[in-house]
C-alpha cells in the first residue's frame, strides 16, 4: 500500500514550505510521503531555512524549489497551503487547511525561529490527524 501523501503549498516554496515538509519526514519517518512546492517556485530553497532547519536536526541542502506542476499526481490525504491567497490552487485532499503563516525570510533570527517552531508544532498535530485517518480507512477495507 502507498504511504500517503501529504502537500505543503505556499508562494516560492523556499521557506515555509520546506520547512513543514522537512519536519513531516522528521516526525512521519515511514509512516508518510511529505512533498512541498510552490505556485510560483523561487527555483532555490532560502539559505536562512537551511540554517534554521540545521539547528533542529534537519539538512536542507538536498531540497530544491518546486512548482505545483511537478508533483506526483493524488490522492492526498492532506494538503497545506501557507498563506499564498489565491496563489494557491485546490488541490483535492481528504484534509485541506490553510496556515495563514507569515513568510519569514525578511524577519529578524528570532523571529524566523518563532516561525519554524510554529510550523514544526503544526506539523505534528497534522501528522496525528493523517495517522487517525489512515486508521480510519484501514478499517472500514479490512
Amino acid at each position: 500500500m502507498d504511504l500517503p501523501k501529504v502537500l505543503f503549498v505556499c508562494v516560492e516554496n523556499a521557506c515555509r514550505s520546506q520547512m513543514a515538509e522537512a519536519f513531516l519526514r522528521m516526525a512521519g519517518a515511514g509512516e508518510v510521503h511529505a512533498l512541498s512546492a510552490g505556485s510560483r517556485p523561487a527555483g532555490q530553497v532560502n539559505p536562512r531555512a537551511t540554517v534554521m532547519m540545521a539547528e533542529v536536526g534537519y539538512d536542507l541542502t538536498a531540497h530544491r524549489s518546486t512548482g505545483l506542476d511537478e508533483i506526483p499526481p493524488g490522492p492526498y490525504q492532506a494538503v497545506v497551503t501557507m498563506g499564498c491567497g489565491d496563489a494557491c490552487p485546490n488541490v483535492a485532499a481528504a484534509i485541506r487547511e490553510d496556515w495563514n503563516i507569515p513568510d519569514p525570510k525578511e524577519m529578524p533570527t528570532e523571529q524566523f525561529r518563532q516561525v519554524r517552531d510554529q510550523i514544526g508544532r503544526r506539523v505534528r498535530v497534522l501528522l496525528e490527524r493523517v495517522r487517525a485517518l489512515a486508521e480510519e480507512e484501514a478499517e472500514q477495507v479490512g
